[in-house]
């Protein structure tokens, strides 16, 4: 008995397997012919499987595609490693912010942009970071630019569109200069957002990896551009890229950069 059932539990992933990368929609014909199961064991796994909310069918071509439920099972998992890199960035935000007296956020790479996974506030009164959860502007926040510069070309492809919008007279609106901003991300080490979202704020942003090498967030400290300047060498640059290279080793990263000393 365990092991029908355990045959009939593999029958139903390869049935959802099926349907990646592109979830083109399938009939009960095609996975019977994909998968060479009977045509009876096919809709039969199909129909419970739908019945699930892990495939839905259309009601006119019979056929089915990936349902709802698959995308609560992406969301916990996204959700996961975003509360796993909290877990490993906490304290490292919270010795950041006291030994510069400045807000700290945490970006964290998810589906079409980064979010604010986690925000440790500096001791001034004025609040100047998002809330957890707020989603940022990629082409103009720290810790998105971060990201993108230390990532595969085919992540800018995706998440940056032709148009960006223009949120102050600072922010680069220009998909060619965007890219000439990556570049020197990538050779400096760190990021920069000059006022382009808030106007008086400035914010320094470096990449935190995971340990298959890939940036899946950033560090960013966030203040008035007053304080804020991000020069590089100095002791606010110093202590966002230490920090992000700590994170990433507490995230078992099996190397750590060493950008140049650019500015």
């Amino acid at each position: 008995m365990a092991e029908k059932r355990l045959n009939s539990i593999e029958k139903a992933l390869e049935v959802l397997l099926a349907f990646t990368p592109y979830n083109r929609e399938l009939g009960t014909g095609d996975i019977s012919r994909l998968l060479g199961l009977h045509k009876a064991t096919a809709s039969r796994i199909l129909k419970t499987l739908a019945s699930r909310g892990f495939l839905q069918q259309d009601p006119k071509t019979k056929a089915y595609s990936l349902g709802p439920a698959v995308s609560e099972l992406v969301r916990a998992y996204t959700n996961g490693i975003g509360y796993r890199i909290v877990e490993a960035a906490r304290p490292e935000m919270e010795a950041l912010r006291d030994r510069l007296g400045e807000t700290v956020v945490l970006e964290v790479l998810s589906g079409s942009g980064t979010v604010i996974a986690c925000v440790v506030e500096g001791p001034q009164r004025v609040r100047i970071a998002g809330t957890v959860g707020d989603r940022l502007p990629v082409h103009a926040a720290a810790g998105a630019r971060a990201i993108l510069a230390f990532s595969p070309p085919e992540l800018f492809e995706r998440l940056v569109g032709d148009e960006l919008p223009r949120l102050t007279p600072h922010t680069i609106a220009d998909r060619q200069a965007l890219r000439r901003e990556l570049e020197k991300t990538r050779r400096r080490g760190f990021s920069l957002d000059r006022e382009e979202i808030d106007l008086g704020i400035c914010a320094v942003g470096a990449p935190v990896f995971d340990h298959q090498g890939r940036a899946v967030a950033a560090v960013v400290v966030a203040g008035p551009s007053g304080r804020v300047k991000g020069v590089a060498g100095s002791e606010l640059v110093r202590g966002v890229m230490e920090a992000a290279s700590n994170i990433s080793r507490r995230l078992h990263y099996p190397g750590m950069a060493s950008p140049a000393n650019g500015s």
